[in-house]
């Protein structure tokens, strides 16, 4: 049961987060360059919100593998489960507010500029805090394949 909780651990993480970093990473880029009437900035942030709520899996399949491993105390796996929250918060609550923000934007809009790159500084963050998770599950501090 183990390897099947964590094979669809994996598999969420992939499927899910792997496409919102991408299409929240060209994002931005691609909002600023837009021709009236692309849709593409538009099904970039429809990307990110839905691929957001299927990464929900991610840490409701991590915490029943945890469990089954009997590891939910152990350091590396707290320090990830707050790495986690910390980055479905910066989706939540500064990515796709953000993305909205600016699709509602004209083109030439004061300050959209300034917007797009705290869009991508964030979409950095977001995407250095999974980058540690990964280490994180890989590596496995204190474990007896954690190097």
């Amino acid at each position: 049961m183990t390897e099947v909780l964590l094979t669809v651990h994996v598999l969420a993480a992939i499927l899910a987060i792997g496409p919102i970093t991408v299409a929240a990473s060209v994002f931005p880029r691609q909002v600023r360059a837009a021709a009236p009437g692309d849709g593409t900035a538009a099904f970039l942030h429809r990307v990110c919100r839905g691929y957001g709520l299927v990464g929900l899996a991610v840490p409701v399949f991590g915490f029943a593998t945890g469990a089954q491993l009997g590891v939910l105390t152990d350091a590396w796996l707290i320090a990830s489960v707050v790495l986690t929250a910390v980055a479905a918060g910066v989706l939540a609550l500064a990515i796709l507010p953000g993305q909205r923000r600016l699709l509602g934007l004209p083109p030439q809009a004061a300050g959209r500029d300034a917007a797009a790159a705290r869009l991508t500084a964030y979409t950095g963050t977001f995407n250095v805090l999974w980058a540690v998770v990964v280490v994180l599950m890989i590596v496995r501090p204190g474990s007896a394949t954690g190097g």
